[in-house]
């Protein structure tokens, strides 16, 4: 066999050489969720292209930046109880599964809720108001046969979903309607016997109005009076460019940490478009027609704009710093522009920017500021 003398001579002299370099290392860039460790946990709300696997990019961001994921549709019980004697777990364990495999603090998002709601659960075949008692039962069944599935599995659950006004007074609901304001109570004290370890929240927007926060801290304080388990208030953040100001949402933040309850940012975006209505809030029934006036950016924001944007959302995570002892949990609602309900709220088919990752799952400025401002903040 011929021997390759001087190809040895020069792999080993290659080999040598390479021994003697020092090598380099890839820096790893922070996430959210390592940046915000001891600060509060950084959340997402996950939709079923994301909990099925089809959206990649999506799960990739998932599990890259967020330590908690929260049910975005899928539990809401015109999807996960959709007629009276049947349940329809497909997408929720799909859900769940994602978020178990991502070891996230899971939250249930919602059992009582007006919106959303499976057509039949307040009415009878005949489209009337059911009893006070036939409700109740309904209510009761629903929230044990849910929590049945899952417990020990999601952590926490929004068991109340906007009840109120913005003037303080109640939602005139079907669960009102019938039970008054004891479907709450109820709500609570079902869950609570359902799972007595999970977690157990009521969740509202426009909650920087004083009197919305003065209803839902005397709400929290009801609860406690009666012995029922409640244990965060979820504060929706779905804001706009010019309200709620800083200050406002502040006083409602720091009033319900002194209520005694956990304050988690929930369902937080902010949308860039001119609203038809400012006084909407989040009410998911309310829409109006498109116009070009009210889809300004259907391509791409303006340098000058999109700054004003990050500003914005800055001064918001900035709060959260400063009063990160009093929160628990941040969460975004949704994982990229593109999977935003703005988009298509309160007028279908206009295009937002009001999460921090792009249509692409490029990372804004907004994500490097985050990050930067809580390694400066210890």
């Amino acid at each position: 066999m011929k021997i390759h003398y001087f190809a040895i001579a020069v792999a080993l002299s290659f080999l040598a050489l390479l021994s003697g370099c020092k090598k380099t290392e890839v820096k790893e860039e922070p996430s959210l969720k390592s940046a915000l460790e001891g600060k509060f946990l950084m959340g997402v709300a996950v939709n079923d292209l994301q909990a099925s696997g089809v959206d990649t990019a999506g799960v990739r961001l998932i599990n890259e930046q967020f330590n908690s994921v929260v049910a975005e549709n899928c539990m809401k019980s015109e999807v996960i109880h959709p007629e009276e004697d049947r349940y329809d777990f497909t997408k929720a364990d799909r859900f769940v599964a994602l978020g178990e495999k991502q070891h996230a603090f899971i939250v249930g998002h919602t059992l009582i809720w007006h919106s959303q709601l499976a057509p039949w659960f307040c009415v009878d075949k005949n489209g009337k108001n059911v009893s006070r008692e036939v409700l109740i039962k309904r209510m009761r069944d629903h929230i044990y046969t849910v929590f049945a599935r899952y417990k020990g599995r999601i952590k926490g659950w929004d068991v109340v979903n906007e009840a109120f006004e913005d003037d303080g007074s109640y939602r005139k609901t079907k669960f009102y309607d019938i039970l008054g304001k004891d479907y709450i109570p109820l709500a609570f004290q079902f869950a609570h016997e359902a799972d007595p370890d999970a977690e157990l929240y009521y969740n509202d927007f426009s909650m920087a109005h004083k009197a919305k926060r003065e209803a839902v801290v005397r709400l929290v304080g009801e609860l406690k009076a009666k012995g029922l388990r409640i244990d965060g208030v979820g504060m929706q953040t779905h804001l706009q460019m010019d309200f709620p100001p800083v200050k406002d949402y502040e006083e409602s933040l720091l009033a319900f940490a002194n209520a005694g309850v956990k304050v988690m940012i929930t369902e937080m975006d902010l949308t860039i478009l001119p609203t038809p209505d400012r006084n909407i809030g989040a009410n998911v029934g309310r829409n109006f027609a498109y116009s070009k006036e009210m889809n300004p950016y259907p391509d791409a924001l303006p340098d000058s704009v999109a700054a004003a944007w990050t500003a914005r959302m800055e001064a918001f995570f900035n709060l959260f710093l400063k009063h990160s002892d009093k929160i628990s949990r941040v969460t975004m609602w949704g994982v990229a522009d593109s999977d935003s309900w703005r988009n298509d709220w309160p007028v279908r088919g206009r295009t937002d920017y009001p999460l921090l990752f792009d249509r692409q799952h490029h990372p804004k400025p907004i994500v490097a500021a985050i990050i930067k401002a809580a390694s400066e903040n210890k």
